[in-house]
């Protein structure tokens, strides 16, 4: 059971100290240092994390694939780290990157965010900034 004690150390400290979900993870928000655009969600593990401060290079943790994964190792859409920073409870990280190749969805496109729900619409998504960067079939072998 945590205390006052630890929740003052843990939001006013300065060691890092993330707070990883039953599955080991936590939430990360990846942006464009450049643009601030948000370019995908994703989750790391421990060793993701680590990977990444030690590294510099964005590195993931694929639930669906139960594998660590360095953003770009398929796609050479390498994600360089300008800054990581951890909200107040430590239990989500958001990451400034400069992205290579202009694309960090795996479906070609800048941002995985390329669809807007458009209020007062009829239910259906509207595609924004949809452009394809690379053709995913090309670079992965397989349909996105």
């Amino acid at each position: 059971m945590s205390t006052s004690a630890d929740t003052h150390d843990l939001e006013e400290g300065l060691w890092l100290r993330p707070k990883f979900d039953a599955a080991g993870l936590v939430t990360c928000v990846t942006t464009d240092a450049a643009t601030g655009d948000v370019l995908m969600v994703a989750h790391m593990n421990d060793e993701a994390l680590r990977r990444t401060i030690a590294s510099g290079e964005a590195w993931y943790y694929s639930r669906s694939r139960g594998a660590l994964w360095r953003k770009g190792e398929s796609s050479g859409n390498i994600q360089r780290v300008v800054e990581l920073r951890v909200d107040c409870d430590q239990d989500a990280v958001w990451i400034r990157v400069e992205q290579a190749g202009g694309a960090a969805c795996h479906t070609g496109r800048h941002s995985c965010f390329y669809r807007a729900a458009i209020r007062g619409g009829d239910g259906k998504l509207a595609m924004v900034d949809a452009d394809k960067v690379f053709d995913p079939e090309q670079v992965y072998g397989k349909s996105s």
